[in-house]
């Protein structure tokens, strides 16, 4: 049995709870928060929550270390903090700086012989693969990715974070012509912009300045300052009537062209539809905690994305298995 810790119990830390559930050659050992662990109750029984700060106790404990947190603040210190006592898995989603998390990661993980496996879940994730699948098999096209409508956990927690704000829902949106566009082969040219808005619904606490929040999420980097943004206040009875489900999804479109004078045209569609966002991201990050256990049985170390990694090492069947029911 694969044993996996969960660091954090929000909504994604849940949804690891229900995928293990479903993994039979995995089990869940512990639970960490930074709360009053009386406070948080689980799914799984028989299973305790401790602090956060017990974590690296049990690191002879526990095989992988699944890390719920945020993108905005806490993955890029917490993966290399649990990183020196654990495999580990992350759902970085800030694609601008997967890059800089990569190599922060990537020297602490060899450092200390472990595996660390950032940006899992399905944008980046599933989404990442199909575009190079895509791209290695047209090379002469445009990739496209559409994202919603749906919920982005990521934004809706960096909006969250601003000073004045009590909750907070955001919506991305395609832009149904672009979309339109580029299922039709022209390969339009389409800046950020002209791909989807972004719908933000927020609860603001009691005298806050509306004015203010509303200016930093529209000019908030790397989220929403490259789209046409709009910002609704409503209250805390509003959003839970409203806004509780999390459902996400989208469109990765490989649009390219074969034959000797490219005179063939070719689309790839690789698309989601989630009901959970969560528990969907979660799912997949289950798939990549099994890979982190077998590639460091192998004495593999070092951070690694999904690029780095074979299909077969998420499976639980064997190859044999795998050759027999799926090739």
């Amino acid at each position: 049995m694969i044993r996996v810790g969960i660091m954090g119990y929000g909504n994604l830390g849940r949804g690891i709870e229900c995928a293990l559930k479903q993994n039979q050659d995995m089990e869940l050992v512990a639970v960490f928060t930074r709360r009053d662990p009386s406070t948080v109750t689980i799914l799984t029984d028989g299973v305790k929550v401790y602090h956060a700060d017990e974590a690296s106790k049990m690191k002879d404990e526990i095989d992988v270390l699944i890390l719920c947190g945020g993108s905005a603040t806490d993955l890029p210190e917490q993966t290399k903090e649990y990183t020196k006592y654990f495999n580990v898995v992350d759902s970085f989603d800030t694609h601008a700086r997967i890059p800089e998390h990569f190599a922060n990661v990537d020297e602490v993980a060899k450092a200390n012989g472990n595996i660390a496996i950032i940006s899992a879940g399905w944008d980046p994730g599933m989404f990442s693969l199909n575009r190079l699948y895509a791209s290695a098999v047209l090379p002469q096209g445009k990739d496209y990715t559409f994202w919603g409508k749906g919920v982005s956990q990521g934004h809706s927690d960096a909006i969250r974070r601003i000073e004045g704000v009590a909750d907070a829902k955001q919506y991305t949106v395609p832009v149904d012509a672009a979309l339109d566009a580029v299922r039709s082969g022209s390969n339009p040219d389409l800046t950020t912009r002209e791909k989807h808005t972004r719908e933000c619904f927020v609860v603001a606490k009691e005298g806050a300045d509306l004015a203010k929040i509303e200016a930093e999420i529209k000019n908030m980097p790397n989220y929403f300052a490259d789209y046409d943004t709009t910002v609704t206040f409503i209250t805390a009875e509003e959003l839970k009537r409203d806004h509780s489900g999390i459902p996400h999804g989208g469109f990765v479109i490989r649009s390219g062209n074969t034959g000797w004078n490219e005179e063939n045209k070719h689309i790839i569609e690789y698309s989601l539809k989630l009901d959970s966002n969560p528990e969907f991201t979660a799912s997949v990050i289950v798939a990549y905690a099994r890979a982190a256990y077998r590639m460091k049985q192998e004495g593999a170390t070092g951070c690694k994305t999904v690029f780095d990694i074979a299909p077969a090492y998420m499976s639980a069947l064997s190859g044999e298995e795998l050759r027999k029911s799926m090739l």
